[in-house]
């Protein structure tokens, strides 16, 4: 298992980390198998997505901004529960195919750290299993 750092630079943001990905996938040496991405925290999470329009991220972002506004009726003390509500919505997780060495991702995809607390510093972890 190999742990990405990331630094986040604002409140709310997507961060492409398909290439981090990638080599970490490239150099663990399985050629068919899977790929687990799990961020370990509660405001921030992890999603695959279009990364050739940057509008589709601003899209995603400003969409949950009014589905989940960042001031409400929220009871939770530290004031970042719009950042946990969007991180259950995003998901904490994503499983990718490996075939050949590489990830499985179609041709529009690409892999993202979603910052909805930031600026932070993030965990992303990543293992590769060999398929048997």
């Amino acid at each position: 298992m190999k742990q990405l750092n990331i630094k986040t630079s604002q409140q709310t943001e997507m961060i492409d980390i398909t290439g981090d990905v990638r080599r970490f996938v490239k150099d663990s040496g399985v050629g068919r198998g899977i790929c687990y991405l799990y961020v370990p925290h509660t405001s921030s999470g992890v999603t695959i997505n279009e990364n050739t329009d940057p509008h589709v991220k601003d899209d995603i972002l400003n969409q949950l901004a009014r589905m989940v506004p960042q001031k409400g009726e929220y009871k939770h003390g530290e004031g970042n529960s719009a950042a946990h509500i969007k991180t259950s919505i995003v998901g904490s997780s994503e499983v990718i195919f490996v075939e050949n060495g590489k990830l499985v991702l179609g041709a529009w995809q690409s892999i993202f750290l979603c910052e909805f607390d930031g600026p932070r510093s993030r965990n992303v972890l990543v293992k590769v299993v060999k398929e048997d």
